[in-house]
């Protein structure tokens, strides 16, 4: 058990966590009487190895008594939209995939993560968005892509 988690720590490594994400903005969704309301939260994160990229995040956030203890699960559906906010320089051949964002959404063993794919062809960066928990025979998943171009 402690090997797993140190290797998934390890793979982990790289990618932005959302205590590194700014909170953009929050909507009320449902009202809870007792703890926070449900609501969907929007997070901002810089692609910690290309600078010039930003993308955002948006994603369900579950309250009540649960939710405000931190016990909650949140549902599995998140959008992503991904901007090129300056130049981009790809100073380094990039990995085939490589993970740049990963949230916890439960207590345990489900998380919304982001990963950076290169579209050499294109010219482009396209970032995929899932969650770490099957549901209904398949993962929900967002896409996003992100043309590079020159800048200024």
């Amino acid at each position: 058990m402690r090997h797993s988690l140190l290797l998934a720590t390890l793979l982990c490594a790289g990618a932005v966590q959302a205590t590194d994400a700014d909170r953009v903005g929050e909507v009320s969704t449902a009202f809870k009487l007792f703890g926070p309301n449900h609501k969907i939260v929007i997070e901002a994160f810089d692609d910690p190895r290309i600078k010039g990229v930003t993308c955002y995040l948006a994603r369900p956030k579950t309250g009540g008594i649960k939710g405000g203890l931190g016990l909650a699960e949140d549902p599995s559906h998140a959008t992503l939209s991904c901007h090129q906010v300056g130049p981009i320089t790809l100073q380094t051949k990039l990995k085939e995939s490589e993970e740049v964002f990963d949230v916890s959404t439960s207590l345990v063993f489900k998380e919304q993560r982001v990963v950076r794919f290169y579209d050499a062809k294109r010219n482009a960066l396209v970032y995929l968005t899932y969650s770490t928990k099957l549901v209904d025979g398949s993962y929900k998943s967002a896409v996003s892509a992100v043309p590079i171009m020159p800048w200024g």
